[in-house]
């Protein structure tokens, strides 16, 4: 078994270190590699990457149109039936679960449970996708499978931030309505009738 103190790195991926300026006889020597004269021949003389020489760079001269997803792109972590064959029989299977399992690590959008395996034995599931081909399995086995709800399961700075939503179109709300005129008692006392003379 790997442990700490027996830890190698594997076979190839470490190269001798290349030793230069060891005379000319060494095949590095003179110029050590670095050609004759230039900006990448002096000592901490670089280059950036996509630098072109002070012409436009590619990156600005290719047009930029349409609409990118990724910004949006939702990571769903993929469980299959498979690794929960491994559970006893009539566990409740949850997030939490899987995570001390191990099946599920990092920040995931939710969980979506795939066909590829065989369930033998019933168990309840909650993910927040599920395939077709795996619930029919599941329900095959007897066990049952909930959707969880997004709102629920949301972060709590996600949560606050629709209350927060929410009081202030209720705030808007009662703002718009017209406010209704308090009678006054001068407005209540009948307008006395003028006597004629």
């Amino acid at each position: 078994m790997i442990r700490l103190h027996n830890m190698r790195p594997r076979p190839g991926s470490r190269h001798r270190v290349k030793r230069l300026g060891c005379g000319e006889s060494s095949g590095h020597g003179k110029t050590s590699g670095k050609g004759h004269k230039g900006q990448k021949a002096r000592s901490g003389g670089s280059i950036r990457l996509g630098f072109e020489g002070g012409q436009m760079p590619l990156i600005r001269r290719l047009p930029k149109r349409g609409f990118n997803n990724a910004a949006f792109h939702k990571n769903y972590a993929i469980v299959n039936l498979s690794d929960l064959s491994e559970f006893k029989a009539g566990t409740a299977i949850n997030e939490q679960l899987l995570r001390e399992a191990n099946l599920v690590r990092g920040n995931v959008a939710g969980i979506k449970v795939l066909g590829d395996g065989e369930l033998k034995h019933a168990l309840t599931i909650e993910v927040d996708k599920v395939s077709e081909s795996a619930r029919a399995k599941i329900d095959k086995a007897g066990g049952t499978i909930t959707i969880r709800d997004r709102k629920a399961f949301a972060p709590a700075s996600e949560r606050e931030d629709v209350d927060l939503a929410a009081s202030q179109s209720d705030e808007e709300k009662k703002s718009a309505r017209p406010a209704k005129k308090k009678a006054t008692r001068a407005s209540r006392a009948k307008p006395k009738k003028k006597s004629a003379k």
